[in-house]
């Protein structure tokens, strides 16, 4: 029998907007000189055992223009015991804080310091404290009707639901603020939530946030924090984000995977998602199919609770 291989390539899918084609899989095969694939789920991942970690360069120019994502990685401690994930534009689609300006009709304003502060340019807390400010005297109601308009990220109930089938604790780190971490934390079940407060008084924004802000140094020491409470090395850890203030806690996460992520991320990150949902982060870890479980639904209402996503 031969040795198991040390190193994996998974190929993953949008199945619904472009299904994985056997003949891409063939393809990266051959420019690899990989065995046979295991196929995850049909369609949509396979895995490629291989004895050496392929050049980012060597898979890119075998995938072409393929909307397919690879990850390649030990294959070793593939299956993590802890996920930490972003919320803004990770879990759900939205970015909340823009959404929510929406209602004082200074979204674009607003959403224009939200990219630059996600792409690294300027200072994530000082960005944070500019943005709040100018909701001040913005009505509690507001946010409410942001609550109902947020949806889910396809896949995420499927990654919370099926990591924590398996054992692992998952939590939610964000820069956004408690009122939708809560929120979210409930429906999809993840054991932990932190974020950011909104102060408020009569019913209506104050304009500041409660210190200490959480930022890209927050995140990544909730990720140590929670690795260390379970008595497991960051090796054994996931992460998941978007924005330049997750960068640090995806460097370090034994799996760290930049979803749709924003372009100073994606040069930096070592596992990237740019078509697949968020099953793509099960795969990575080797989880087949019929593994996978749906998350508890939600309530009613139109917003996240109005039916499963992905």
């Amino acid at each position: 029998m031969a040795p198991p291989s040390r190193f994996v390539l998974t190929l993953i899918a949008d199945r619904e907007a472009a299904p994985l084609d056997p003949r891409l899989v063939a393809q990266v095969r051959e420019a690899l000189r990989a065995p046979a694939p295991i196929v995850l789920s049909e369609g949509e991942a396979v895995d490629l055992p291989l004895d050496a970690l392929p050049a980012r360069e060597q898979v890119a120019a075998a995938i072409g223009a393929a909307a397919v994502d690879a990850i390649a990685q030990p294959a070793a401690g593939r299956r993590k015991r802890l996920l930490v994930a972003d919320m803004d534009s990770t879990i759900v689609t939205s970015e909340t804080l823009d959404e929510l300006a929406a209602h004082a009709g200074l979204k674009e304003e607003i959403a224009a310091i939200t990219r630059r502060s996600m792409n690294g340019e300027i200072d994530f807390r000082e960005a944070l404290r500019e943005r709040v400010a100018m909701l001040r005297g913005l009505a509690m109601e507001a946010l409410e009707a942001t609550w109902a308009r947020t949806d889910y990220v396809a896949g995420a109930r499927e990654l919370i639901a099926t990591m924590r089938a398996h054992g692992a604790t998952t939590a939610l780190v964000s820069g956004g603020f408690t009122f939708f971490t809560e929120r979210v934390a409930a429906q999809l079940g993840f054991h932990h939530h932190r974020s950011n407060v909104l102060l408020h008084q009569g019913g209506r924004l104050t304009g500041e946030i409660a210190e200490p802000i959480l930022d890209r140094d927050a995140k990544l020491a909730a990720l140590r924090e929670f690795a260390a409470g379970l008595g497991v090395g960051l090796e054994a850890t996931a992460a998941v984000g978007d924005g330049a203030n997750d960068l640090a806690m995806l460097r370090a996460a034994g799996l760290g995977v930049a979803f749709r992520a924003k372009p100073v991320v994606a040069a930096e990150a070592r596992a990237e998602l740019r078509h697949a949902g968020l099953r793509g982060v099960l795969f990575a870890q080797g989880y087949r199919a019929d593994e996978i479980i749906g998350g508890p639904g939600g309530g009613p209402g139109g917003g996240p609770g109005a039916g499963p996503a992905g």
